[in-house]
């Protein structure tokens, strides 16, 4: 059995062997239509008479100027497909066996336009684009496992702990009912991050189609409002309503609702006690408009950079709160809805979420 690499010269040699016979019929036909013409023009016009000598040693001389036309332009065209064919594909094929070991770094060089096919040069513009976004997507997947793995592994280490701290013999009443809360507690924050993590890649991957449909978008949010009702006045939150009524929008109402119920729990989780939230609706012709805004912590801008990446947490005082999943959930679902979402946020002075949606 032949090795892989006599094989492809044994492919080579016979590519060469059949382009030079191409090359060699056409020339051969070619050079001897216009020697045939040229002799009989010449017959014709000078009235010569041409021996079977003369006619052999023409024929003899033409048939090895065919063969060495025929070599020349064989062996032009091996030197042009080498580098404008054989390079390329080379080169081409080259970073796509690194891509698929595993590297992500693959790239195709620049090639000369002089030299190379327009076609190629593009051809290569094209994959180093989808190398590009194949290395950004396999870091991005890097980072999500990663952080997952971190996420999970604070509730499930308190979980242990405090199953263990269960474990102990004569343990008071009050102790195993304050150890069993805290599991509670891990394992329902556990089980919010999953949700979250099934939701953005639902959405991320366009598995969730948005269903929309009419629906008073004040009352939505007064309906949310609603669900924070205890948190506001536990904590002694002033609450304050710019509420415009009878503002319909044409949009999927879960997928909303989301939106809401993060924005809201994040301002009266980071507004400390006595502090005031606003929520506030306006709507114009196109667009409705949708500001949360409360006196908490406020965000700084290098904090504010990232806030709608998944897994950050600018705040880490309130990090067993929270997964860094919920801006990311409510950024994904904006995108969908084609709206836009932007923040306004001073340190100590609190943050102010801008939601604009378009009403049809």
């Amino acid at each position: 059995m032949n090795s892989p690499k006599k094989e492809r010269r044994r492919r080579a040699l016979l590519r060469a062997l059949r382009s030079y016979l191409i090359f060699f019929a056409v020339v051969a036909f070619v050079i001897t239509s216009c020697t045939m013409l040229f002799v009989r023009v010449l017959s014709d016009t000078l009235g010569v008479t041409l021996t079977g000598e003369n006619i052999g040693l023409a024929a003899k001389m033409t048939f090895v100027n065919v063969l060495i036309i025929t070599l020349l332009f064989a062996v032009a065209d091996g030197i042009r497909r080498h580098v404008a064919v054989s390079r390329p594909i080379k080169a081409l094929r080259a970073a796509a066996e690194q891509l698929v070991a595993g590297d992500f770094s693959a790239r195709i060089p620049d090639m000369h336009p002089f030299f190379v096919d327009e076609g190629f040069r593009e051809i290569a513009s094209c994959f180093n684009k989808m190398a590009a976004e194949l290395a950004g997507v396999e870091t991005l997947r890097t980072d999500f496992i990663a952080n997952v793995s971190h996420e999970m592994k604070t509730p499930l280490a308190v979980m242990q702990n405090y199953g263990r701290l269960l474990q102990q013999p004569g343990l008071e009443e009050e102790k195993r009912m304050e150890y069993a809360k805290a599991i509670v507690t891990a394992s329902s924050r556990l089980v919010d991050m999953m949700t979250n993590v099934l939701k953005l890649t639902r959405l991320e991957n366009q598995q969730i189609f948005p269903e929309k449909k009419s629906f008073a978008l004040d009352e939505q949010l007064c309906e949310c409002l609603l669900q924070f009702e205890d948190t506001w006045e536990s904590k002694e939150i002033e609450l304050n309503c710019e509420i415009d009524p009878d503002v319909p929008v044409r949009a999927d109402a879960e997928l909303l609702a989301l939106v809401w119920n993060n924005l809201l729990s994040n301002a009266f989780k980071f507004t400390e006690r006595g502090g005031s939230v606003t929520v506030a609706l306006r709507a114009d012709a196109k667009y409705a408009f949708v500001e949360i805004s409360d006196t908490g912590c406020g965000i700084s801008p290098e904090v504010g950079a990232h806030i709608f990446e998944k897994f950050y947490q600018g705040d880490t005082s309130h990090a067993t709160s929270g997964n860094g999943l919920g801006l990311a959930l409510v950024k994904r679902v904006v995108d969908i809805l084609h709206g836009e979402i932007t923040v306004k946020s001073a340190l100590g002075r609190g943050s102010t979420f801008t939601v604009r949606l378009p009403r049809e």
